[in-house]
């Protein structure tokens, strides 16, 4: 069984039409696309997204952003998804993130930052229930898997 996590592409991304570079760039790293679904943040879903940053300075900024437009909520899998996942997309600060990650290569600031990915396995399975109440759209396929990794990496 592949590692799951969950990654939102947040609205700046969407409005600057870089989703499917985006995801493309995830599916290049082995990472399986097992679910998709688009929405625009709630009140309530900020809350109980960001409630570890509701207290911040930087917080009514952060919901109004994120409320500005449509995110696209994705469910990943693959062999250490959430480290291969963050490794992929790069520092939080876009301006210290390296070349060839996803915000290094396309954003400049800290907070409009073009992705979320979970931190850890134990935030991902959190995450994923919270946008895939339902699970994944799509079961994993053991062929994919086949192809992606050798059977002593699983």
């Amino acid at each position: 069984m592949l590692e799951s996590t969950l990654v939102l592409i947040k609205p700046d991304a969407v409005r600057r039409g870089l989703i499917g570079q985006i995801t493309a760039r995830l599916e290049a790293r082995g990472l399986l696309v097992r679910g998709v679904r688009s929405f625009v943040f709630t009140d309530e879903m900020l809350r109980a997204n960001y409630a570890h940053l509701a207290d911040r300075p930087f917080f009514p900024e952060l919901a109004a952003y994120m409320k500005a437009g449509m995110t696209v909520a994705l469910w990943v899998s693959g062999v250490d998804a959430v480290t291969v996942l963050r490794r992929t997309i790069g520092d939080t600060n876009a301006r210290t993130a390296a070349p060839g990650t996803i915000r290094g290569d396309f954003s400049t600031s800290t907070q409009r930052n073009l992705i979320h990915a979970s931190d850890s396995p134990e935030a991902a399975l959190v995450e994923l229930a919270r946008f895939f109440p339902d699970g994944p759209t799509v079961p994993e396929d053991p062929a994919i898997v086949a192809q992606l990794y050798s059977t002593n990496e699983l």
